[in-house]
């Protein structure tokens, strides 16, 4: 049994299953959520709950945070508040959100300032591979705090990997990010086009799947479209914050980042359209509207 507590905050698609990970590889897990369905979930696991966000800190000296953006990250910490510094003081604070490099290097100085360590441990992996321990854990910070930080991260992820300094991980991260959009967009477009000119889909998904293109990621989006399943693992409208984030973070560093772009411009339409809550491979809609404004004939796969 494992002693060391170790405190949750962001219990939403992927962190509920990511705590259950730590629940279950025998930490002391405290949590804390808005809404209570959550906190009941991992209570019933073995984790303990928490009145407040304070009361996460007052219990475990590493405290993890899988919060949807850097506003409720600044939320919950009550970053400008005399409370901040009181709360992550003498504590490591393990970010595993998917957040602008420059938001995280003043994070990192300010919890260092107040007396605290940051370490910085974004994934690779949606729903699916949370629920299946699974993940790719990326992180950085101080090598002390990052060894201190790994056991945690290691037993929500298949495999971690050290990346340097802050904000290193989270630039690895966006790299990483840009390849599974732009894949994912790719496989949508493809079937659409295969759609369009009467192929059978059933069998574009099996050939695609004993080729040397296949992969985890490829045969399951494939067979979401195929099997008309587009419940989210990594939903529109996380995609298309994330496609924003590549593209600004690739315009920063000088990178020429035009596959992003489009990617990122058919997610906006996606989400305008009212897909935001769809699995990614949902962007296939916004390819169908396109093709619908041209003309008048409906394709198969209908991504609503």
């Amino acid at each position: 049994m494992n002693t060391r507590t170790v405190g949750f905050i962001g219990l939403g698609i992927m962190g509920v299953p990511m705590a259950t990970h730590l629940v279950r590889a025998g930490f002391d897990v405290v949590v804390w959520a808005r809404s209570a369905a959550p906190v009941d979930e991992l209570m019933s696991l073995g984790a303990r709950p928490a009145a407040d966000v304070a009361g996460v800190f007052a219990d475990a000296e590493t405290v993890v945070l899988m919060l949807r953006d850097e506003a409720a990250v600044d939320d919950v910490l009550r970053r400008g508040s005399a409370s901040f510094a009181e709360m992550v003081a003498g504590h490591t604070v393990v970010q595993m959100g998917t957040f602008t490099p420059a938001f995280s290097r003043t994070l990192a100085r300010e919890v260092g300032d107040a007396g605290g360590r940051y370490v910085e441990a974004p994934v690779s992996g949606s729903r699916g591979p949370a629920i299946e321990g699974t993940l790719v854990g990326m992180l950085a910070g101080d090598p002390d705090a990052a060894a201190h930080a790994e056991p945690v991260v290691a037993a929500m992820c298949a495999q971690t990997f050290r990346c340097g300094e802050v904000p290193s991980a989270l630039a690895m991260k966006l790299a990483v990010n840009t390849f599974l959009i732009t894949m994912v967009t790719g496989l949508a477009e493809t079937f659409h086009f295969a759609d369009r000119a009467g192929a059978d889909l059933d069998l574009l998904r099996d050939i695609l799947a004993a080729g040397p293109m296949a992969s985890v990621v490829s045969r399951g989006k494939a067979e979401k479209l195929t099997a008309d399943d587009l419940s989210a693992q990594a939903a529109i409208s996380d995609v298309l914050k994330n496609a924003r984030l590549a593209e600004d973070a690739a315009h920063e560093a000088g990178s020429d980042h035009p596959l992003i772009t489009a990617s990122r411009e058919l997610y906006e339409e996606a989400e305008a359209a009212g897909h935001g809550r769809l699995d990614m491979i949902g962007v296939i809609a916004a390819l169908a509207a396109r093709a619908e404004r041209t003309d008048d004939r409906s394709p198969k796969v209908r991504a609503i």
